[in-house]
């Protein structure tokens, strides 16, 4: 009975490593992944590393850890993929926000998951650093302007 534990331990641990090297995940799991990875960075304006990152340095490197290539700026971002409604967002999906009072859009994040249908994303604050937000603040609701698909599945 002992050794069956120590196996079935053994094998759990092996497959959790395998999933923390980003194998066999969906595309969307891994930049997901990816971005979770950055949780704490400090917000760094052109920031592209783990000791200092940008929103959209950010969702750059999580989408380039996946193999898949997109631009570097929100700017840039903003016209790749398909739009989509907020209600149809998926995991891997990309926010992005108006946090001035300019029309630009100025600020993106990543969804990670939802609570109570609602999305949540992870993005490079630049008070607090990478963290997750969730679409249900205030803030972030005034601020939204729009959702684009980047991964097909």
């Amino acid at each position: 009975m002992r050794n069956l534990f120590i196996l079935v331990l053994a094998l759990s641990v092996t497959s959790c490593g395998s999933l923390r090297k980003g194998k066999k995940m969906k595309p969307r799991d891994g930049v997901v992944f990816f971005a979770k990875g950055y949780m704490g960075a400090p917000y760094v304006l052109g920031g592209n590393t783990k000791s200092g990152v940008d929103c959209s340095g950010l969702i750059y490197n999580a989408y380039q850890k996946q193999g898949i290539r997109i631009p570097r700026t929100v700017n840039e971002l903003r016209k790749k993929g398909k739009r989509i409604s907020i209600d149809r967002a998926k995991k891997g999906d990309i926010i992005f926000f108006r946090t001035s009072k300019r029309r630009k859009l100025t600020h993106a994040g990543i969804v990670v998951g939802f609570k109570r249908d609602v999305p949540q994303f992870i993005h490079a604050s630049t008070s607090r650093g990478v963290m997750v937000s969730s679409m249900e603040n205030a803030y972030w609701k005034k601020a939204y302007a729009q959702t684009r698909r980047l991964l097909k599945k």
